[in-house]
């Protein structure tokens, strides 16, 4: 099995019964969005003009022994859901459907994520954004949190500044606890110091993002894991879209040395996330240049 965005399987919603009938022999994953939420017992859906219904305890895999909050299902309303159908009911020529998320996501951690290793290239989906990191669907729904500090090289003040809800990125497992819970790395797949520098030269200019101000200059982000140096400039905040001179590129003390020209009106400006991994298990990453002081690594 492979990595299934929650949305990226059938839609039972304009299915007929005997295909409905089909997918429940087969335990085929659906998808369809939750209608309605029944307080203290479920989430109602309409399959191909038949009821369905997915109960509390079948919404979230969850390895832990607490319930999961009741506001936590409500937000799955008209939202995509994946599932398997566990039951079906016929009463006269109606017929009713009892739905899983639970077991559908099951599936996707037995045959995929649970085989996954530290280290691991995965593609996955940003579905939820918050001020600490983003959290992304790994498939099928399951969740696993990307930590601001490991999004890229370059800060930023919030994940927003590099990501959007229901974009399709790429990440690594970091680690995997007793519980079940994922955390990601991404910061791994956008190249070195080297590999970022080698798309710029001295003498010329290009357009960057003010990342941070500090008392002896300004931080300029010129790719995600890339920034450089500009002196204090008056009427620049962060978040500003600037052009920059390259004065100076130093390998061996991975600077940059630039100088602010000009604001950019443009402020829609995001640096295009390139990524020079894509595949495969990393063991060891190294960010720094060989004779620089300073070491940024990552040991899988």
């Amino acid at each position: 099995m492979e990595y299934m965005q929650e949305m990226n399987v059938a839609e039972a919603s304009v299915f007929s019964l005997e295909t409905l009938l089909a997918a429940y022999k087969n335990q085929t994953v659906l998808f369809a969005k939750a209608l309605v939420y029944d307080k203290g017992n479920g989430l109602k859906f309409n399959l191909g003009g038949y009821e369905a219904f997915m109960p509390n305890c079948e919404v979230y895999l969850s390895f832990e022994q607490n319930n999961i909050k009741e506001a936590a299902i409500a937000t799955r309303v008209n939202k995509i859901v994946c599932f398997v159908i566990t039951a079906v009911t016929q009463k006269g020529a109606e017929y009713y459907f009892e739905i899983s998320r639970k077991k559908a996501q099951q599936q996707a951690f037995d045959n995929y994520i649970g085989k996954l290793h530290s280290g691991d290239v995965i593609p996955c989906c940003v579905t939820h954004i918050d001020r600490f990191g983003a959290f992304c669907d790994i498939g099928y729904g399951i969740s696993a949190l990307l930590p601001i500090d490991f999004i890229s090289v370059s800060r930023i003040q919030s994940p927003a500044d590099r990501f959007f809800v229901g974009q399709n990125i790429y990440a690594c497992i970091k680690s995997c606890d007793e519980n079940g819970r994922i955390v990601l790395s991404h910061k791994e797949l956008l190249g070195t110091w080297l590999e970022n520098a080698a798309y710029f030269k001295a003498g010329t200019s290009t357009t960057g993002i003010v990342r941070s101000i500090e008392s002896y200059g300004i931080f300029i982000e010129l790719a995600p894991n890339l920034a450089g140096l500009a002196e204090s400039c008056e009427g620049i905040k962060t978040g500003d879209v600037v052009n920059v001179y390259i004065k100076n590129i130093l390998p061996d003390k991975m600077k940059i040395k630039l100088v602010i020209m000009s604001t950019v009106k443009e402020e829609t400006f995001v640096p295009q996330i390139k990524y020079f991994i894509t595949e495969g298990r990393i063991k060891y990453w190294k960010y720094s240049t060989e004779n620089c002081h300073k070491l940024i690594e990552t040991v899988f």
